[in-house]
C-alpha cells in the first residue's frame, strides 16, 4: 500500500484518469483536508480496510501524508476524484472522525479543515466577503480562513476551517469546493492559453495559478500540511513528473531556452497601498521573493508622498525577471488590490539603447504597432527623451502579466539584434594601419 517513506496512497484504478479513467480528470482540483493526527489510524483502519472501503465506494484515490512532519498535530489528506467523489469521501472521513471523537472523548469538536492555494482564496471570499457569508448562511456553519501572515514563498496554502455538525460541514464543503474549482478551472484555461509565452519555463512555478507550487523546495519545521503542498501540484502531479514533462531538472531548477546570464533591469510600478504586502512583515516576503526568483528586488522611495504608484526595481536574468514579476502580479491579485474579474495590469519600464529605440518604433510606427497587436500590451516610446549617461532611453509597457512579458522579450530581441549588427559593423571596419618609421 505504501508509496514510500513520505505518504500512503490508496485508490481505485482509473480514479485519476489512468488507463481506465478519463484523461480530463488529471486537471481537476483535488480536495485537500487536514485531520488530527490521532484520527489517522481510524481513517486507515485495520490493514487499511477502512480507507480501502472509502476509495472503493467513492471511486477516488486518497493520499494520506502520514509520515511528513513527525510530531505534527495534524496531517494532510489529498483526495483525487470527481467533485461528487471528493465530497463523498470527505463525508465518510468526517463521520469516522466524529465517531472516534465520541468514543474516545479526546476532543469535543471535529471541524472540517480544507487546504487550498492562496491564489484561490480571494475568489472564494468574494467582494466584501459576500460569497463566504452566503455559504455560512445557507449551510448554518461558521467559516474562518487562516491568516496571510502564515504564508511564505514555500507555503502558499491557507486553511479554511468549517465549524458545525457533520451534515452542515459537508454541505459547506460542496459549496466551497464549487467556488474553488471554478477559480482553478479559470486558472488552468489561462495557463493553457499562455504556454508558449516563455518556452522551457514551467509557468506553474510562479504561484500565479492555483497549481503553482510544484518546483519550490520544501520548507522544514512548518505545520503538518505544508511540505505536502510544496511538493505537489494539482495540475502537474508530483515533482518527479516535471523533468519528463517540462525538462525541469530533479533539483527543481528552472531553465529558459536561449537564456543568457546577462542581468536585465525592469522598473515595475505597483499601487502604493500594495507596498506593505509586497515587503511583508519585517521584510520577510520581499526577501523570500528575491531568493526564489534569484533576482535583486528594491522598492524605490516615493518622489511625492501622494504618489499613487511606487517603483519596484528588479535586477536579474530573464528567468529571474519572469519569476519575480509573476509573483508580484500574483500577490496583487491575492491581496485583492484588483477584483476577481479584473486583470492585473501594471506599467513596466525598460531601458533601450538610443540606437535601438528607432527599431522598436519602426518605420511609421509599424514595429511598435505590430508589437501591440501581437502581445496585447500597450508599448510606448516617449518622444523627446534625453538619453541617460549610458545613451539609453525608456520604453513603457502596460498590460497584464503575459502581455507584458511577451512585449519585454520581443523588445530585448530587437536590442540584441541591433547590438549584433553594431558588433558586425565594427568588425568589418578596417583598422588604420600604423605608419612605418
Amino acid at each position: 500500500m505504501g508509496t514510500g517513506s513520505r505518504e500512503q496512497e490508496f485508490g481505485q484504478p482509473g480514479a485519476m484518469g489512468g488507463p481506465q479513467g478519463p484523461r480530463h480528470r488529471q486537471q481537476e482540483l483535488p480536495l485537500r483536508i487536514l485531520v488530527p493526527t490521532q484520527f489517522v489510524g481510524a481513517i486507515i483502519g485495520k490493514e487499511g480496510l477502512t480507507i480501502k472501503n472509502i476509495t472503493k465506494q467513492t471511486q477516488s484515490k486518497v493520499d494520506i501524508h502520514r509520515k511528513e512532519n513527525a510530531g505534527a498535530t495534524e496531517k494532510a489528506i489529498t483526495i483525487h476524484s470527481s467533485k461528487e467523489g471528493c465530497s463523498q469521501a470527505c463525508r465518510m472521513i468526517l463521520e469516522i472522525m466524529e465517531k472516534e471523537a465520541n468514543d474516545t472523548k479526546i476532543v469535543e469538536e471535529v471541524p472540517l479543515k480544507i487546504l487550498t492555494n492562496n491564489s484561490l482564496v480571494g475568489r472564494l471570499i468574494g467582494k466584501e466577503g459576500r460569497n463566504l457569508k452566503k455559504i455560512e448562511q445557507d449551510t448554518g456553519t461558521k467559516i474562518t480562513i487562516s491568516s496571510l501572515q502564515d504564508l511564505t514563498i514555500y507555503n502558499q496554502e491557507r486553511t479554511i476551517t468549517v465549524r458545525g455538525g457533520v451534515e452542515e460541514c459537508c454541505n459547506a464543503e460542496v459549496e466551497i469546493t464549487k467556488k474553488l474549482r471554478e477559480a482553478h478551472e479559470n486558472d488552468v484555461a489561462s495557463l493553457n492559453q499562455q504556454t508558449n509565452v516563455m518556452p522551457g519555463l514551467n509557468m506553474s512555478a510562479l504561484g500565479i495559478f492555483s497549481s503553482g507550487l510544484s518546483v519550490l523546495p520544501p520548507a522544514s519545521g512548518l505545520r503538518g500540511s505544508l511540505s505536502a503542498s510544496a511538493n505537489y501540484s494539482p495540475l502537474l502531479g508530483p515533482p518527479s513528473l516535471l523533468g519528463s514533462m517540462y525538462g525541469v531538472p530533479s533539483s527543481g531548477a528552472l531553465s529558459l531556452q536561449q537564456t543568457t546570464a546577462e542581468q536585465e533591469v525592469v522598473y515595475l510600478f505597483v499601487p502604493t497601498p500594495a507596498v506593505g504586502a509586497l515587503i511583508g512583515k519585517k521584510g520577510q516576503h520581499i526577501r523570500e521573493l528575491a531568493h526564489y526568483a534569484g533576482a535583486s528586488i528594491k522598492i524605490a522611495a516615493p518622489d511625492n508622498p501622494d504618489d499613487p504608484e511606487r517603483m519596484v526595481i528588479i535586477t536579474g536574468p530573464p528567468e529571474g525577471q519572469f519569476k519575480a514579476q509573476g509573483r508580484i502580479y500574483g500577490k496583487l491579485k491575492e491581496e485583492n488590490f484588483f477584483t476577481a474579474k479584473e486583470d492585473v495590469k501594471l506599467e513596466a519600464h525598460i531601458k533601450v539603447p538610443l540606437t535601438a529605440a528607432g527599431r522598436v518604433i519602426g518605420k511609421g510606427g509599424k514595429t511598435v504597432n505590430e508589437l501591440q497587436n501581437l502581445t496585447s500590451a500597450e508599448v510606448v516610446v516617449p518622444r523627446d527623451q534625453t538619453p541617460d549617461e549610458n545613451d539609453e532611453v525608456f520604453v513603457k509597457i502596460i498590460g497584464h502579466f503575459f502581455a507584458s512579458q511577451t512585449a519585454q522579450r520581443k523588445i530585448r530581441e530587437i536590442i540584441q539584434q541591433v547590438k549584433q549588427q553594431e558588433r558586425k559593423h565594427q568588425q568589418m571596419v578596417p583598422t588604420p594601419s600604423q605608419p612605418s618609421i
